[in-house]
């Protein structure tokens, strides 16, 4: 199974690092942190390239807002050092559901085990 896993990293990006970006980060990168999903961020030695080493598959929605502002350089300390402040009313931070089957799916819609039944429209018969 090793050998196989050695394959996959080699050349696929979905599954996790590359083989290239894992050599990269040994040589180039800094850590900087870890969120609570277990993604691991690092940048450059100058501080110019920030990037995320996903734990398991590489969604970007399952990144918190404070750590995509810091990668993106809207601020410069990371969460680590200095955390965004959150308001009472915020909902915590969850990925993007959607295509998977915890996706929100209305009362009308086939996709429930339950269906409600419809009765927004009147289907058409010819005379």
């Amino acid at each position: 199974m090793g050998i196989l896993n050695t394959l996959l990293r080699a050349v696929t990006w979905w599954n996790g690092s590359t083989l290239g970006t894992s050599l990269y980060t040994a040589r180039r990168g800094v850590k900087v942190g870890e969120d609570a999903q277990g993604n691991t961020f690092y940048e450059t030695r100058d501080g110019k390239r920030r990037w995320v080493m996903y734990n398991g598959e590489a969604e970007a929605s399952r990144i918190d807002p404070d750590w995509h502002g810091w990668l993106h350089h809207t601020f410069r300390e990371p969460p680590t050092d200095r955390p965004l402040a959150k308001k009472t009313w915020e909902k915590p931070h969850q990925e993007n559901l959607t295509g998977t089957a915890m996706a929100y799916a209305p009362a009308g819609s086939i996709r429930r085990a339950d269906p409600a039944p419809r009765s927004d429209y009147e289907a058409w018969a010819p005379e």
